[in-house]
């Protein structure tokens, strides 16, 4: 039945339709910090049933096939944003055991024992002795995170605060607060080169995610350009290949990057790039500017409704 109803959505050919599959982290085990956040088990059977209803391609294959109008009916697939250390450990081996091919977008600056910001904020509220987390300084105000819950609320409001603050702003913000935290941090959320570059010999397709993973549109043009070409000419030296294909930071379109982005993208030798603007792609869809979606359902039967609503959202040109 599903089969041949994402058959109809999605033709071969000329009406053909690109589904783009996004992740960020596969844990080993669920974490009752983020439920919602898929563990080796849950992501296995998520591969099961999008091979079960879709042909699986790697990206690049179907950005061409979409360009000369010749995908496969059910034609989709896999990536990943960042560069987490489970993309290696936990993904890969699940992908490769089902027989499937996954992008991974890295942000380069985070490579080799670093931390994204917003992991500095997850982790010093998931780890502090701490009952309350006293911002006030900061101007976040005052948190209680001695229980799960509360951690959540707490992430989830501190995290939105300061999400678009500028760079240096921001960063220094999450030092403060690791340090108000008392939380010993880890450092090896995020893979190593070494592993990037065995994701891509193990058949992995790897593209470029920026350095630090800013939001472009509140950069200058040319600290945008420098971070998006920098982060390119460092996945080429590492893996001494060209990389092709590009993921927008944060990804929403019109907020998170502009068109001068898109042609920032374009210039740089890029060959396609991917948002987070819900929906599907068609051969009307700029290249670099594909759409991409994940259902979080956990049944079989709503996971694919869901992705059956996802072929009604427009597929053309988000920005």
């Amino acid at each position: 039945m599903w089969r041949a109803a994402f058959s109809l959505c999605s033709p071969a050919g000329a009406g053909g339709r690109l589904s783009i599959f996004i992740f960020h982290r596969v844990l080993p085990e669920a974490d009752p910090l983020f439920p919602d956040e898929p563990d080796a088990r849950r992501f296995s059977t998520l591969l099961d049933w999008i091979g079960r209803w879709f042909n699986v391609l790697p990206l690049t294959v179907a950005v061409d096939a979409l360009k000369t109008a010749k995908l496969p009916a059910r034609a989709a697939a896999i990536t990943f944003d960042d560069g987490y250390a489970d993309n290696f450990t936990v993904a890969r081996p699940l992908l490769a055991a089902h027989g499937m091919c996954a992008t991974f977008f890295i942000a380069t600056g985070f490579l080799d024992g670093g931390r994204m910001w917003n992991d500095t904020v997850i982790e010093a509220v998931r780890r502090t002795p701490l009952q309350q987390l006293d911002l006030s300084d900061l101007q976040l105000g005052c948190h209680a995170v001695g229980e799960i819950t509360e951690k959540r609320a707490a992430i989830r409001a501190i995290i939105d605060a300061i999400k678009y603050l500028p760079i240096a702003e921001r960063n220094a913000c999450c030092r403060k607060i690791a340090e108000i935290s008392g939380a010993t941090l880890p450092d090896d959320l995020m893979m190593r080169s070494a592993q990037v570059a065995t994701m891509r010999h193990l058949g992995m397709e790897i593209g470029g995610h920026t350095v630090t993973h800013p939001i472009l549109a509140r950069l200058d043009p040319a600290q945008a350009r420098q971070e998006i070409s920098e982060g390119k000419a460092f996945l080429e030296n590492l893996l001494n290949e060209p990389i092709r294909l590009f993921a927008y930071p944060n990804g929403r379109p019109g907020s998170d990057y502009l068109p001068e982005h898109v042609a920032m993208v374009r210039d740089l030798g890029f060959q396609a790039a991917v948002s987070t603007a819900w929906g599907t792609s068609d051969r009307h869809t700029d290249p670099y500017q594909l759409r991409r979606f994940t259902p979080w359902d956990p049944t079989r039967t709503r996971f694919g409704i869901r992705l059956l609503r996802n072929f009604g959202l427009r597929s053309q040109t988000p920005v």
